[in-house]
């Protein structure tokens, strides 16, 4: 317990000393690169996975390879138009049992063309009960949404792409 509290105060800690030099920022007087290695040096962050720039490596480095085969056992929810592609809904359901021996161990998210592919990286156990995650993403522009489930033996399922048109100021552009 003491230990997710002291990771806890370190990412306040971090969190706050962005703030403050965002703050400072807004007055012209920040280094850009400052804000990047602050946000590397959070503990526990994998800033070497999230910030492959392609969706070939973002793959290869969140799971260790970039083709896997399709799975009628993920279901994923999102709108086939999003007026703000600043916030876009969407829901996934891994239809798996959630055992003791046999559990979703991990559910990671892509959108193919995005600036960071690699959108969210989800752990779940079999206290979950249910591997199942709802948020919202941002995409830069009308995408495919991938998303790759992970078993605790290491079996790797995927998604059918799911694409969502994002509108230009919600105008259907």
């Amino acid at each position: 317990m003491g230990n997710h509290t002291n990771k806890r105060r370190e990412f306040l800690m971090t969190s706050l000393k962005m703030g403050v030099g965002l703050a400072v920022g807004s007055l012209g007087v920040f280094v850009p690169k400052k804000a990047d290695a602050a946000i590397k040096n959070v503990p526990g962050w994998p800033a070497a996975t999230f910030g492959k720039k392609t969706f070939h490596a973002a793959m290869v480095s969140a799971i260790g390879e970039s083709d896997v085969a399709v799975s009628k056992k993920i279901h994923v929810s999102a709108p086939t138009i999003a007026e703000n592609g600043g916030a876009v809904p969407v829901s996934v359901v891994v239809d798996w049992p959630m055992t003791e021996s046999d559990y979703i161990e991990a559910v990671y998210l892509f959108v193919e063309h995005n600036p960071l592919p690699l959108t969210s990286e989800y752990h779940f156990t079999p206290a979950n009960g249910v591997a199942y995650l709802a948020e919202r993403i941002k995409m830069a522009k009308t995408d495919y949404i991938h998303v790759i489930a992970k078993t605790n033996t290491g079996k790797l399922m995927a998604s059918v792409p799911r694409k969502v048109k994002v509108t230009i100021g919600g105008c259907g552009g």
